[in-house]
This record gives structure tokens, sequence and C-alpha cells, in this order.
């Protein structure tokens, strides 16, 4: 019998197909996809479906608040670097001298040669690297426990609000998170192979590694990451024999020092002052636990200085901002690890357990530290965002390893439990559509979704609320005074960054500086922080998702102070 090859694309050629033979190639393509594993394709097709997604509505989210100054950073260290480093500017922007550069400058470079607006090429350059650090946390599934645990990391994490509602304007946080989970990725590989392994996963480590740093310098956890995993890789016989053990860990450090260079050379070129002191780095990872500034935050509706937050600030906010199921799936890995009659019935043993071991340790341990040493934090999770793809790979393989036990009890079992889960994550995904564009804003059933998270919990820290409130009082004027409104001058208090504000705002309505709000027209504001409470007003709009108010328009024409700001 003749073996017909064909591929997906083959059905498409261009000519004029009969109906049988239109028949046979629609046939040939289902042995073709037959051929293939399901869970590859679901996956393939999930990451494609998030791409397109991203392209259609990358331009619904707002300037983040922390975007313009991120951007002018940028700016400051393409200044740097054609003035011949004489230029120091960027070393006297507030505190951003301790963050690396390498999304901001990349950007603006990008920006000369794509005719998109700036904030709105970030917006969809972060989104397609959230989509990266989707498809790290499925291969680093996948090369764990397969490729159905791979599926179930995708769909952990693409519905996970925390990372899909900020992977457009976190600009930081996910880009940072990306490249740790593609850096993980490749330090799995290249450990299967120690103390020799291949240089082509040496040289992604070592990518991977250097734009991470060239984002944050918290990214130095890697290198103590690879050190725990040479030292989980020491083969048995080699285990409690020195100069073997000292051999294996010499070697194998050996083989990575290109991949060190290549990560220090990258975090010097997007991070300056890295680059003034051998020790800046390690410095600058030092001042991130040290940060004392008064912004504030909250907690079950208390409010807390950012330096005074309690130990399990950020261990709540990451079990009530995941979905109930990848929660639950998460819990059920950790359990696999420590009792090894499920790691045998999940096929989880020898370099696969320890793998998933240094994983569920990449999760834990950060967070473990800001417990221990009481660190500051605010937004919630936003700033420990790199732990997100760690907890989608044990969810992905703990819904993998549930799923396998229940085929093995009876298929229709795991048709159930596939039921079961799809059911659960549609549920979510509903949600996430009719919070769009807040996702973020995601809380789960442990708290009363978002309706039980209002006013106790963060909402909206980016102010996101900002093009739809914006919208909303060019409505209310329009219909309100419609001969003036377009020119007429007003003035309007905001609560969220002026730069985000004057890219959706009509020249006539004025943005006025905080001192001044008494003489503001208008008050925009969202319901995070009771930041609406702020200043008195009539509400003439409500920014609304699932019946829960988490932004206002205020008219306070009636009762502002008299005269003109002096700033005028």
């Amino acid at each position: 019998m003749t073996d017909l090859t064909i591929t997906p694309l083959d059905i498409a050629g261009g000519e004029t197909v009969s109906p049988a033979g239109l028949g046979g190639r629609l046939k040939a393509l289902a042995r073709w996809v037959a051929a293939r594993d399901v869970y590859d394709l679901a996956s393939w097709i999930a990451l494609l479906s998030l791409v397109v997604i991203a392209m259609a509505t990358f331009d619904d989210y707002a300037i983040s608040n922390d975007e313009g100054v991120q951007h002018h950073y940028g700016e400051l260290i393409i200044a740097y670097y054609k003035s011949g480093f004489t230029d120091q500017s960027l070393f006297k922007l507030d505190n951003l001298y301790l963050y690396g550069g390498l999304f901001d400058v990349g950007l603006i470079l990008l920006g000369k040669l794509l005719p998109f607006d700036q904030y709105e090429l970030r917006h969809l350059v972060c989104a397609l690297i959230g989509i990266g650090g989707i498809g790290f946390a499925a291969a680093t599934a996948r090369l764990i426990a397969g490729s159905r645990a791979a599926f179930f990391s995708i769909v952990a994490l693409a519905l996970c609000g925390s990372w899909y509602g900020t992977m457009f304007n976190d600009t930081k946080g996910i880009p940072q998170a990306t490249f740790m989970a593609g850096a993980m990725y490749f330090l799995l590989r290249a450990t299967r192979d120690l103390p020799n392994p291949r240089m082509r996963d040496v040289v992604g480590f070592g990518i991977m590694t250097g734009a991470a740093l060239g984002i944050k310098s918290l990214s130095l956890l890697l290198v103590g990451y690879f050190g725990i995993a040479i030292l989980m890789s020491l083969p048995s016989p080699v285990i409690g024999q020195w100069r073997e053990s000292t051999k294996f860990v010499l070697t194998s450090t050996l083989y990575f020092m290109p991949a060190m260079v290549i990560a220090y050379v990258i975090m010097i070129g997007s991070w300056p002052w890295s680059a003034l002191s051998p020790l800046n780095p390690i410095l600058g990872l030092l001042k991130f636990g040290d940060f004392h500034y008064h912004i504030r935050t909250i907690l079950f509706g208390k409010f807390y200085e950012m330096a005074d937050v309690p130990r399990y600030y950020v261990p709540t906010y990451i079990a009530i901002r995941l979905p109930l199921l990848t929660l639950g799936a998460t819990l059920f890995a950790l359990v696999i690890l420590t009792v090894p009659q499920f790691s045998a019935l999940a096929n989880l043993v020898g370099s696969r357990r320890r793998e998933l071991t240094l994983v569920a340790f990449t999760a834990a341990f950060p967070v473990f530290c800001q417990v221990i040493t009481e660190g500051p934090a605010i937004d919630g999770c936003r700033h420990f965002m790199f732990v997100f793809p760690a907890i989608a790979v044990l969810a992905g393989v703990g819904l993998s390893a549930a799923t396998g036990a229940l085929a093995r009890w009876h298929r229709s079992a795991m048709i159930g439990g596939l039921t079961l889960i799809a059911a659960a994550y549609a549920f979510t995904a509903t949600k996430l559509f009719q919070l769009h564009p807040y996702e973020y804003l995601y809380y789960n059933q442990l708290v009363g979704g978002l309706e039980g998270a209002s006013r106790r919990f963060v909402t909206d820290y980016w102010v996101n609320i900002m093009p739809e409130a914006v919208d909303e009082l060019h409505d209310y004027l329009d219909r309100t005074e419609p001969a003036s409104a377009q020119t007429k001058s007003y003035r309007v208090a905001v609560c969220g960054e002026r730069v985000s504000y004057e890219e959706y705002a009509r020249p006539n309505l004025h943005w006025i500086k905080m001192w001044d709000w008494r003489y503001a027209d208008f008050y925009i504001a969202p319901t995070h922080m009771n930041c609406d409470r702020n200043l008195e007003g009539t509400v003439v709009a409500k920014i609304e998702r699932m019946g829960v108010t988490i932004g206002v328009v205020k008219d306070r024409r009636a009762i502002r102070t008299p005269g003109k700001p002096a700033s005028e």
C-alpha cells in the first residue's frame, strides 16, 4: 500500500480540486492529525489563538502608571551611550537606575522602524513576550511530564487573570518572568547532559538569564538556581565521594562559563548602573529588599505602608488571584513530589522528579524569603509575577497526573475528569471575558470574586480605567453641553498618571496637579484604595464590571473652589 504523505497546507494548493479529490485530501489530513499527539496540537492551537487575540485587543489596554517614566528611562539610556557615557541623567531619575532597561531601549529602537504609537507598540510586544512565557511554561511541563501536562500548563497560565491581564502593560514584570521561565527551561534541558551539556542549551540559558537581568536585578536568583541544579544532578555513584563530586561540579560549571559571559554582557549593556561596579547587581538586589517609600496597599480591607505588610501578604494574594482549579492542581503536584508512592503513579521518577522539585523550589523560594524577611510589597503579587510560570508548570503536572490516574481507573472516569476541568476553566474564561480589558481584577471564590474583593484588596492599581473613563467624560459633556464640549476649557483632576490621561483626553480637558485639585471641574478615579473618595462631586459616570464599580467620573463644578490654580 502506498503511503500518502500530506501536510495541512496541501489541502489549499491553489488548483481546482474535484469532490473526490477533496475527500481524499481531507482523509489524508485526518490521518496526519491522528498521527500527531492531540495535546501537542491543542497546545499549538492555543498559543496561536492567544497571539491572534493579543493582536486584536492590545490597543484596549491603557498606559499604566509606570510606562511613561519607563519609556523616558529608555531614552536616557540611549542618550547615555550616544554621549559617550557623559550624559549621566539616567542615574538621577528616581530609583530607575536600579532596573535594567532592556525592554524600554528595545521598544524605542523598534518604534523607529514600525508605524505604531509608542505605547500601543509596548503593549503589543509585551503581550507577545507574555505569550512566550506561557510557551516556556508549557515547554518545561512537557520536558518533565509530557504533552498533556504542557497543554494544561498553557490553560492554567493563559486563564490566570494576574498573568493575562497584566501581560499587555506590565512591561517589567512580564518580560522578567518570561525570560526567567526561558532560562529555567534551558537549564533543565542542560542538566540532563551534565557534566557535558549541549552548547545550544548553555547559550539559551545565557541569553535568557542576561535578558532577565536586563530587566530586574532580582533575576540573580537564576545564578543560585543554576548552582542548585548542578548539585541536584550529581550522579548517585559519586555522591559522598568528594573527588568525583568536585570534578563533576567543576566540569559542569566550566561548561556553563559561556552562558555566564553572555548573560553578563547582555546585563551591562542594558543596565548601565550594573557596569559601574562589579558588585552593583548584588547591591541593587539588596536595595530592592529595603524599599521604604510611603506607598500604601490594602489587604482584607486594612491599609498598610508597603514596608509594613504582614508576612502573609504575598502568599495570600497569590492564593486568591489563581483560579481555584489551578490552585488545587498546584497543591496536588506538591503532594506528588512529597509522597513517593504518588510520584511513581504519576511516572515522576528519577530526573523528572528532580526537575519538578527544582521548579517547585523556584515557585516557593522567593515567596518564602519575602515571608521570612518581612520584605516590602505593594499591589498584591505584582512584583512576584516571575513565580507564576513555575506555578503553571506545577498545575499542569498536577492536572495531567490526576487525569492519568483516572484513565488507569476507567476510561469514562478520565472523560468525566476532563469534562470537569473543561467546565471549570470555561467558567474562568467567561469571567475574564466579562472583565475585559481588566482581566487582572480577577479574584477567585475564596474571597467572593471581584465583588468580595472590591475595597478589601487591590484592584485597578494600573488605572486601566483611564480610556473608558475619559470616553465617559467626553460623552457626558457632549450630551449635556454640546455647544462647548470640545472648545470650552475644563480642569480635570485625575487619580492616575498624566501621560495616560493626556493620551486619551481632548485638548480642552486640562490635567491639573494634585495640589490644585480643589479647583477641578471634574474628577476621574479608580475605586482602588478608595481613590474615588478623595474628592467630592456628583458621580456622572461609572466604570463597572460584573456589577462592581471599579472607577468613576465626578462633576465637581457645583462645589469646586472658585478661581484659577496658581500653575495656570
